[in-house]
């Protein structure tokens, strides 16, 4: 199985959301047009990174390593390039 690491931005409200799954796409939908919980105060998102792992553990690590200060800088630093 596959393993997503993904990151959204909403260029809005200037928030991003880490998180992990098995389908990005799908994910995206979720976000978007479902919606719960806090991701959905803050639409649209826009998929701004996304990764693919055939670990899970290792996918998990990198999510948490991107939900980090030194993670969210990175990120912070990638949205600054298509700003």
């Amino acid at each position: 199985m596959k393993y997503f690491v993904y990151v959204l931005y909403s260029k809005r409200y200037n928030k991003i959301y880490v998180g992990m799954t098995n389908h990005v796409l799908r994910r995206m939908y979720d976000h978007n047009v479902r919606g719960h919980g806090w991701t959905k105060r803050y639409r649209p998102w826009s998929l701004l990174l996304s990764e693919m792992y055939v670990i899970k553990v290792e996918a998990l690590k990198r999510e948490k390593a991107l939900k980090s200060a030194r993670g969210r800088q990175f990120i912070r630093e990638q949205v600054g390039k298509y700003r």
